[in-house]
């Protein structure tokens, strides 16, 4: 009998070049499950869809072509579920990563917690698989990279570790967290903050000032100020001990040279970021850069 590794990586690459096969392999996963399973499929899905319809997972000879890294890290969420998936129908057989059983162990025993564990399991192995292809997509698309993995680890903290997530606030966490429910699309969902075409046409400082002014509040005003507790949470929740050096001086670094972490202050502007940090009981952390405000031609 083939291996469900195997049998997995020759599922995915029957719809490898085709961005709504994906979509449909996706979508199977939650479809043909049974009892609770079926619900936890809305945030991913609807992150998916975004993502075909950018264009990012189309083939790499269509026109425009897709993004190696998009379609690499997709390929490797739906690999690990396909295993699992396998694995669970077969009733034998060793997983092939720490992903895959993360996966088994949400379809045996399906949890808001477990699910998390394996998606988020799944994203950051991909992550960390793929930094060189992310080395060689444009400025703005490694931004976009780092704000989609800081909401996910997140997301996840808000319904594990809800008082590190949100401080005060945390009562609010585990409901608005739930992956069954439709309030989780409102925190991972970049299509509220970012331009829907791949590549993005517009510089990035213009990009991230279009940014709809409630993802700025989250990104800014909640998450930031908490990023090293949020990574070093994450790192050791998913055996990931590497996860903790995507950050620089606290910045999100996923691919990201040093020289270029001004570019995450051209959001950090307004009172009312610190007014959440502080009601959240938080500190934002990120003051404004004098190189970026000289540069955008603001006084020092």
């Amino acid at each position: 009998m083939t291996d469900a590794a195997s049998r997995a990586e020759q599922q995915v690459a029957r719809v490898r070049d085709e961005p709504r096969g994906r979509y449909a392999l996706a979508q199977e996963f939650y479809r043909v499950a049974t009892g609770p399973r079926r619900r936890y499929g809305r945030a991913e899905l609807s992150f998916m869809h975004w993502s075909v319809a950018r264009g990012v997972l189309a083939s790499e000879s269509a026109e425009p072509a897709g993004s190696p890294w998009w379609r690499a890290v997709n390929e490797r969420l739906l690999r690990d579920k396909a295993e699992a998936h396998l694995l669970c129908t077969w009733g034998t057989g060793t997983a092939s990563a720490r992903s895959v059983e993360s996966w088994v162990e949400f379809i045996r025993t399906p949890s808001p917690g477990r699910w998390y564990q394996a998606h988020n399991a799944s994203i950051v192995a991909g992550y960390l698989e793929h930094e060189d292809l992310a080395t060689a997509e444009q400025q703005v698309e490694r931004f976009m990279m780092n704000v989609a993995l800081l909401r996910v680890l997140f997301t996840h903290a808000m319904l594990v570790r809800p008082r590190l997530a949100l401080g005060r606030l945390s009562p609010f966490g585990p409901p608005l967290a739930d992956p069954r429910h439709r309030t989780v699309q409102m925190f991972l969902d970049l299509g509220r903050s970012f331009p829907p075409v791949y590549p993005v046409p517009a510089p990035i400082e213009d990009t991230i000032l279009d940014e709809h002014a409630l993802a700025r509040m989250l990104d800014y005003g909640l998450i930031a100020p908490r990023l090293p507790e949020l990574y070093a949470f994450s790192a050791e929740s998913l055996g990931q001990p590497r996860l903790t050096s995507l950050l620089d001086e606290g910045l999100p670094a996923y691919a990201w040279p040093h020289g270029d972490l001004p570019v995450w202050y051209i959001g950090n502007t307004g009172p009312h970021l610190r007014a959440i940090a502080r009601f959240s009981g938080a500190r934002l952390l990120w003051g404004r850069s004098p190189a970026v405000r000289a540069r955008r031609g603001r006084p020092e």
